[in-house]
């Protein structure tokens, strides 16, 4: 018997209590282990339009919904009585007859009106100009094309820019997202066409909300971490890039919340399960996220020793300092007080200018330093990208005269700095005939530096899936722009970016992408086009203050969240406001 859960099910799991969760795990487990036992306590729900739904009792008020049929038993909702059985018969399961996906169909007849929440009230206009129904050019083809459900087409035709949000949360997902791409100006994938005979749960779109659980082992893994749902649930835009091979290094891209993480994650377990005896280098930019995504990665292959022995995590710096020992030596490394020391002494002794500590900090971290620039030529040639003070030949000449003095000051010391160890690395590594690591994918790597990118680009060597990077150009915090393309690692074409947010909501969302034009283009010509990107839950609208200090927005924040305590709010793993310099 196939044995699966559905995303709802782990969804509705992780709103339960501590104690209910674990009673219900412990059914879950018996189901699994024995879905015939005498003891298992199931009820024939008479009401549900699907007669497979059947209710299974946890405990006294807990309910777990299956769909039952002779080779299947499916997971699919789990709350307390009453709840769960309102859910149950108001859906049913089946087969989209466009595309061939298994969907959990919400019943047309069991929705009394598709209702526009208001969160704020407001004194409604005199006269209210009809608002446009976005889908009534569609033809039906491209609508159940785009797995809108065949009793949910005139819904859909009606909808308008007021009532489109409400209306996704009762379409299946890959139909939301479509009707949501074509409402902002996007193009939604192309249609998958039912296949003959084919099981409708393998289906990509089916494969985003159902998982066959095939062992004890990897239920539990999905019951452990349930509000997770990456760990057992992937989209099909996510899995065809985790998946696919490619001949030089590739890179996924998309704003915060559309699971580049996960992507990068999966990526390296991928990689380590189709190469048995590689050695697979997971890293990102700091030690926290390293740690973060360790655990991560525990929860994902669980026991599975094989791939968890051979893939590898650290931040960027620690894997440096660790090869570097092996293929250079020992070595000590200059802290920034140090850089800063001598900049100070080079700065006293040169004289006669009028650059301040700040400016020769940054122009030696992001290009002396950054470029590993060792002559006077060198820097009076180089292009100072993301730099927003020009410089003339005679002023650069009297920087040089300050840099070179602290070049030899680090050198007295026999000190190096971070990115003289990647420089210096690089080409050790680019002459071994054995790679340490077999595969590389990066997490976070908007924020990689000039000399890391030299780094991975030894470590890859050109080879085939060599060199995976995961990051989100509008997100770079650290680094001054450049081009990847020169120091090595080009990835031109076969450069993606992800198109459906997970974590943030549509409206907020909204908001935060008025803070960044629709279009993201890096130094080598690659664009993350972000304006076809559509969540995939909706939520109230944020609150928009303007402030004009950071200590207010500190007390604001805290009296914000102390409100939200008081009136029993728990806290969540989520991330509620994002604050920008002036407003959040």
């Amino acid at each position: 018997m196939e044995f699966r859960i559905a995303d709802t099910f782990t969804g509705s799991l992780a709103r339960l209590t501590g104690e209910e969760q674990k009673a219900v795990k412990t059914t879950a487990f018996d189901l699994q282990l024995n879905p015939a036992n005498p003891g298992m306590k199931f009820h024939k729900l008479d009401r549900a339009k699907d007669k497979n739904f059947w209710s299974v009792r946890v405990n006294d008020d807990i309910r777990l919904i299956v769909h039952k049929t002779q080779g299947s038993l499916l997971l699919c909702y789990v709350d307390h009585h009453k709840k769960a059985y309102d859910w149950a018969e108001r859906r049913k399961l089946e087969t989209h007859p466009r595309t061939g996906a298994a969907q959990l169909v919400e019943l047309r007849e069991k929705v009394q009106e598709i209702l526009v929440p208001t969160y704020v009230e407001v004194a409604p206009p005199k006269r209210v100009a009809a608002k446009k129904a976005l889908f009534a050019h569609l033809p039906d083809d491209d609508l159940l094309g785009y797995g809108v459900p065949a009793e949910w087409l005139n819904d859909v035709r009606a909808a308008t820019e007021d009532t489109l949000c409400t209306l996704a949360d009762h379409l299946p997902g890959e139909a939301a997202e479509a009707l949501l791409q074509v409402a902002t100006g996007g193009k939604p994938r192309l249609p998958q066409l039912t296949v003959a005979a084919a099981d409708p749960f393998l289906h990509p779109d089916a494969q985003r909300r159902f998982r066959v659980m095939k062992n004890v082992e990897e239920l539990q893994r999905a019951l452990d971490f349930p509000w997770e749902k990456w760990t057992v649930f992937l989209h099909p835009d996510q899995r065809q890039w985790i998946e696919r091979d490619y001949t030089g290094p590739a890179r996924v891209s998309g704003s915060a919340g559309t699971g580049k993480t996960i992507v990068a994650l999966h990526r390296a377990v991928h990689l380590a399960r189709a190469n048995p005896n590689a050695r697979v280098l997971l890293t990102t930019f700091s030690e926290t996220l390293a740690n973060a995504l360790q655990a991560r990665l525990k929860r994902l292959v669980g026991g599975e020793p094989r791939p968890t022995e051979r893939i590898e995590v650290y931040s960027i710096d620690a894997i440096g300092l660790r090869l570097y020992q092996a293929y250079a030596g020992r070595v000590t490394l200059a802290g920034r007080d140090v850089t800063m020391e001598l900049l100070r002494e080079a700065s006293k002794t040169v004289g006669g200018h009028k650059f301040g500590l700040h400016f020769l900090l940054t122009e030696w971290e992001q290009i002396v330093d950054a470029w590993q620039l060792e002559s006077w030529e060198a820097y009076r040639d180089v292009a100072r990208l993301g730099r927003k003070t020009r410089l003339p030949e005679q002023q650069r000449w009297t920087l040089w005269s300050i840099f070179e003095r602290v070049r030899a000051g680090l050198k007295g010391r026999n000190l190096i700095t971070q990115a003289g160890l990647f420089s210096t690395l690089a080409p050790a590594l680019a002459k071994s005939k054995k790679p340490p690591f077999d595969f590389v994918v990066v997490d976070e790597a908007q924020d990689i530096s000039i000399a890391h990118v030299r780094f991975f680009a030894a470590l890859g060597q050109d080879r085939p899936n060599a060199l995976f990077f995961a990051g989100d150009l509008g997100q770079r915090i650290f680094q001054q722009p450049f081009s990847w393309k020169a120091l090595g690692v080009d990835v031109r074409g076969r450069s993606r970016t992800l198109k459906v947010n997970y974590r943030t909501s549509h409206q907020i969302r909204t908001q935060a992408d008025r803070l960044l034009g629709p279009q993201v283009t890096d130094v080598d010509g690659n664009s993350d086009v972000r304006s076809d990107t559509v969540s995939v839950f909706n939520g109230p609208p944020p609150m928009i203050r303007v402030l004009g200090s950071e200590r207010e927005e500190i007390k604001t924040v805290g009296g914000w969240l102390a409100e939200r305590a008081k009136a029993g709010r728990a806290a969540s793993r989520g991330r509620p406001f994002r604050a920008v310099r002036g407003a959040i």
